[in-house]
Formats: structure tokens, sequence, C-alpha cells
């Protein structure tokens, strides 16, 4: 669906790092895991950027998490950062085929922005009662406070900023009723299906989303 979506909050959630939330439309209806686009003119120039859903579920609003780089970001990243509550942007969405459908026992592998579904899924899944293991590899992590509340809930939560083998090697089972949700960009993917390699598991099943 296409909507102008309204901002209900922005935080910071970690070094160069917002979580805002947007009301959530009439009609939307998105799983974890999911992404979205958001869209604006700025100076006369039209961006658009896609982004993964934070929140766990979206029945008042939803959340995306955005790394802002104060050396590297462009206008639009920027024009996200400074929204507050009341401001409006352009939605479209939800995106994606590799989501939280409910399943049993999740293992969910995150690099760097890949926190923002981590956490959102990590929270469903705690919600509706299965398990999870979350392994997170960031040399300045976000989202420490959700991650500590997972922790507390009875997830296995890893946080790294090196070699990830040994903390999947913990966290994968290979049983029936695991998934595993990978999410970062091109060379954590590659790292990460390594691992589970290593585990003795088969990563053919993993639901992916590469960043770039």
């Amino acid at each position: 669906m296409d909507a102008t979506v309204t901002v209900t909050n922005s935080e910071t959630v970690g070094p160069d790092t917002v979580a805002i939330s947007f009301e959530t439309p009439e009609g939307f209806e998105a799983q974890p895991g999911q992404f979205v686009k958001l869209s604006a003119d700025i100076d006369g120039d039209g961006y658009a950027r896609f982004y993964t859903i934070s929140s766990p579920d979206m029945v008042e609003d939803f959340e995306v998490t955005v790394e802002i780089d104060p050396d590297a970001s462009g206008p639009f990243s920027n024009h996200l950062a400074d929204l507050s509550a009341g401001d409006t942007i352009a939605m479209s969405g939800p995106f994606g085929s590799d989501y939280y459908e409910g399943e049993a026992r999740v293992v969910v592998l995150a690099g760097g922005p890949g926190i923002g579904p981590a956490v959102g899924i990590g929270e469903r899944v705690i919600n509706d009662g299965g398990e999870l293991a979350v392994v997170y590899k960031d040399d300045t992590p976000a989202h420490e406070d959700r991650l500590a509340e997972l922790d507390a809930a009875g997830a296995s939560v890893a946080i790294t900023d090196g070699d990830i083998t040994e903390a999947v090697d913990a966290a994968v089972t290979g049983q029936e009723d695991e998934q595993i949700f990978v999410y970062g960009f091109a060379t954590f993917l590659d790292e990460a299906t390594k691992a589970i390699e290593a585990a003795g598991v088969d990563p053919d099943g993993m639901k992916v989303e590469n960043f770039g």
C-alpha cells in the first residue's frame, strides 16, 4: 500500500542510530522481517530508501531503525534523523517474503543495521512463547536495552565485534522446527553462512535480507 504516515516517536537507540515509530495506517498489515520504503523530497530532489521493520507488531504503530553516519550519511538519512512526533513522510509496503511466520524456534544472526529486524522478530518470538537465540555483530551496538530485555526473558543473546563462529555454533541446533534469519550487509551474510556450515547446519533454509 501507499500512504502518508505520521511520526509518533523518535529516539536514539545507540551510537548514530535512531528508532522512528509511525502511526500504523488503516489497512497496513506486515510481519517482523518485512520492510517498507520511505520517501521524501528534499531541496527539490526526490529520495527513497528501504528500511526493515524493527517492531514486533503493527497494532498501533510500527518502527524502523536507521543508522546515521555523520561522515557518510546523505540528505535523506539526515532528514529521517531530524523527524519528530507529528511530522509525516510517504511510505510504501510492506515488501519482502522472508519474515517471521510463527516458527517455534528462531535464530537471528544480525550484522550492523540488521539489529533492527533482529529485535523486532525477537520480541515477537518471545511474545508468542517461542525459543530465541540472537547473535549480533557490531563494534558500536544499538538496541542494547531491548537485547537485555530479551536475555532476561529467556532468550540466548550474544553480542560481539569479532568472529561469530563460536556464538553461532552455540546458537543453532539444527532441529527440524528451527528457523534461521540473517540480516546485514553482504560481507556479514557470507560470514554468517560459513559459521552456520561450520556448525554442521544446512544454510539452504535460511531467511535472508541483504542490505547491500
